[in-house]
């Protein structure tokens, strides 16, 4: 078997490496805007400005900023279900670099055909759970 040339590997590593990047821009914007503190340049949820009701993704930003911080509690307390997402997201990037970097092909699209719409019918229940307005549902609200 003969060892995969140097441009090539770089190659297949180009669309992990620009994921990486918008990644760390992102986080790098969360800490810069830090969205625990009120008025900042983040503004606040749509749903929840003209509903009043928390949205599945409220708290996202605040969440993030916890985990950056290694706040696990407080990253919790803002959004349970997306502390879960992206710890997903985490593994689910560094199986795509290693299969990215190894050569493999990434088009198992048929194996998990099922995932966006358990993920769509998770994002309805926490939605619905997060705004019951009777213990212990209301501490989830952010």
């Amino acid at each position: 078997m003969t060892a995969t040339p140097a441009p090539e590997r770089l190659h297949r590593l180009v669309a992990p490496a620009a994921v990486a990047a918008a990644a760390g821009a992102v986080c790098g914007l969360v800490v810069w805007a830090d969205p625990t503190t009120p008025g900042g340049p983040i503004p606040t949820c749509p749903t929840k400005a003209l509903s009043g009701i928390d949205c599945p993704l409220c708290g996202t930003s605040r969440m993030l900023y916890a985990l950056l911080h290694f706040d696990l509690p407080g990253a919790l307390r803002y959004n349970a279900v997306g502390v879960v997402a992206a710890a997903l997201l985490v593994a689910a990037y560094a199986s795509w670099t290693l299969r990215s970097a190894r050569g493999h092909r990434t088009g198992r699209r048929q194996r998990f055909r099922w995932a966006p719409l358990a993920a769509a019918a998770i994002l309805a229940v926490w939605f619905v759970i997060r705004n019951l307005p009777f213990e212990p549902f209301t501490g989830l609200r952010v």
